[in-house]
């Protein structure tokens, strides 16, 4: 289940990518797909790299895999990289579990490279504020979301690091209607009838990638997409922005000192 839409951003040979909080690998895999495409998956739960590796070395002994990959254990309030490493930080379902998120967007534009794409992805409030209302035990389950992103406000907030936001869309509306029915019946009664159909469905649409789904799930997803995924640029330090002017102003005074 891919959250950011790498149609997006056009990845190039050579390009290091950072998925922060990769989990099992599902970026990771997409990013990798692009050729010698470099990308680094960070995680704290040792148990989802484990199975991200496994999912790389599959793809890659198909022949799906076309770049490189490392994977590491980390935190992302101390990312264990230099400053301006990467072309692409993807930070998927991560920041409505951080306490100090502050902190954690400083750290992930700190490691961007100026002029390039970060994306953020976290519940949509809506969807979010239902799955609250329904179940004190989703709301309240450890390492669960510590709280709810208002769309508005955390643009104002990733903007105020100094990334500026140019585009975002919302995701994963059939996934809102299974958390939905979890929260309903119980988030550990997987085997409930509403539940265990609906997570099947869910499994079968993943595999065979049905085309109705998919449109079924586009018009939703304006409504009741799970996912918020914001799209923003690393802005270039000012100066930066004048040195095609300079170097141009440089070379005119010399040719016309050569008269």
């Amino acid at each position: 289940m891919i959250t950011v839409s790498l149609k997006k951003i056009s990845l190039k040979p050579g390009n290091r990518v950072l998925d922060i909080g990769c989990g099992t690998g599902r970026h990771v895999c997409a990013c990798s797909r692009n050729k010698a495409v470099q990308v680094w998956g960070v995680d704290q739960c040792y148990a989802d790299l484990i199975k991200a590796r496994d999912n790389l070395k599959f793809e890659k002994a198909y022949g799906v895999s076309q770049g490189s990959w490392q994977l590491l254990s980390g935190n992302i309030l101390d990312l264990p990289f230099p400053d301006n490493c990467f072309d692409l930080v993807i930070c998927s379902e991560v920041l409505e579990h951080i306490n100090d998120d502050t902190t954690a967007m400083k750290e992930i534009i700190r490691v961007l490279k100026k002029g390039k794409n970060l994306v953020v992805s976290v519940p949509r409030s809506v969807p979010e504020r239902i799955c609250w209302a329904l179940s004190k035990a989703y709301q309240n389950s450890p390492g669960g979301h510590v709280r709810i992103y208002q769309q508005n406000h955390l643009i104002q907030h990733l903007e105020s690091q100094g990334v500026k936001k140019w585009d975002l869309h919302h995701a994963h509306a059939l996934h809102s209607f299974y958390w939905w029915l979890k929260c309903l019946f119980g988030l550990d009664n997987d085997q409930q009838v509403c539940v265990k159909s609906y997570h099947d469905f869910l499994v079968w649409d993943m595999v065979h990638k049905s085309p109705w789904v998919r449109c079924i799930e586009n018009i939703l997803n304006p409504l009741a997409g799970k996912s918020l995924v914001i799209y923003l640029k690393n802005n270039e330090p000012p100066f930066i922005l004048f040195l095609p002017y300079i170097a141009f102003f440089m070379n005119t005074c010399y040719v016309i000192s050569q008269f």
